[in-house]
Formats: C-alpha cells, structure tokens, sequence
C-alpha cells in the first residue's frame, strides 16, 4: 500500500516516472541491474534480508544507481549504517509527501540528504574525542537484523526462515548478540530486543 502511494507520488512530478518495483532484494537487484534507474528508493525492511543486503550487493557488483533509504525505522536506528552501507539519503516514511520529494531531488542532484536535525547529532558524534559507541552500534548489520526480528517475536525457527539461514547459525548470533550487549539470558534478549524495536516505531 506504501508502495502504491510512493509510485503515485513520483509518477505525478511532470519529470519522474517510475520503471519498477519489488517487495525482496533478489527482485529490486535485478529490476536496478536491468532497468538502470536514476535512482532507488529502498526501505530497510523487506522481504527475507534487509535492504542494508541490497545496498551492500549493488556496491559489490560495482552498480552505481543513487540509493535513498525511506524507513519506517527512526534515522537513529538506521541511517548511519545505511550511508555506510551506499546509500546517498534516509528519509522516515513518517515525512510528508513534500519532503520525501525534496529528498528524492536532492540525491538525484548528487547530494547526500539526512534530516537537519540527524546531520547535527552525526557532527557531533564525529567531533567527539572519546570515540565510544553506544552497545547496539557494536552489533553487526546481520546481527541487528536477528535482534530486530526477536523484538518482533518471531521463534529463531522463524528468523532462520525469514533470513535464510540455519538454526545453528541464528543460534550463533543470539550467542554474539547476548555477549555484545551483556545480557545474561534469553528472557532479558527478549526484553531489550522489544523495547529497541518499540523505541524505533
């Protein structure tokens, strides 16, 4: 439905028009790779793996399409990983139409957009001497996606599905995710991993 909007949005700017869409990486990397467009427009929560996975494939395989993140997730969660990743702009799918058109504009201009208000708190961080991260920031991208999906109270079944892997390995990363955040047990992974996602929406 998000999707219906956005398409209609763009495709009523005299100048824009869109050439495709997908629901899952596999198919947006191979709509990019086929249609070459001036720009993607990519939410983080997709089908199967995130769209951190789509940007990181499209830097891997050398394609140089602009990508814009729009994301439910607020840009402390997310946008700095997601320019580390490729991306050119984060925009929350909370911002009105004018701005989500604004931000479009801008990267397709070859600039880089974030929030005002987010771009201060990256400067700030960057000048900061200590240098110290926040727990959740130690936490690798395959790492926080797991985290995220326990939040959501999907059964580590469940996310070895969702993400393609084995239940070995989402074991694995419950095992790192516990160590990295010092949590002590499974309930209290539960527990933050709901109030980070609660936090985030």
């Amino acid at each position: 439905m998000f999707r219906e909007r956005l398409r209609h949005l763009i495709d009523k700017a005299a100048d824009m028009k869109v050439v495709g869409e997908a629901d899952n990486i596999r198919d947006g990397f191979t709509a990019i790779k086929k249609t070459t467009p001036s720009i993607a427009i990519v939410d983080i929560s997709l089908k199967g793996s995130s769209g951190l996975e789509l940007l990181k494939n499209l830097r891997a395989h050398d394609l140089k399409t602009p990508v814009l993140v729009l994301s439910m997730h607020e840009e402390s969660l997310y946008a700095e990983r997601a320019l580390r990743a490729g991306a050119r702009g984060y925009i929350t799918k909370h911002e009105v139409s004018a701005k989500v058109m604004v931000a479009i504009r801008q990267v397709l201009s070859g600039e880089i957009y974030l929030n005002p208000r987010f771009m201060s708190r990256i400067m700030t961080k960057l000048m900061r001497k200590d240098g110290h991260a926040q727990p959740i920031e130690l936490l690798a991208d395959r790492e926080l996606e797991v985290f995220e999906l326990i939040g959501r109270g999907r059964t580590t079944r469940e996310i070895g599905a969702q993400l393609g892997l084995g239940v070995t390995t989402v074991d694995t990363y419950r095992t790192r995710i516990k160590e990295k955040l010092h949590l002590e047990n499974a309930a209290r992974l539960r527990q933050e991993a709901a109030r980070w996602v609660q936090q985030g929406e």
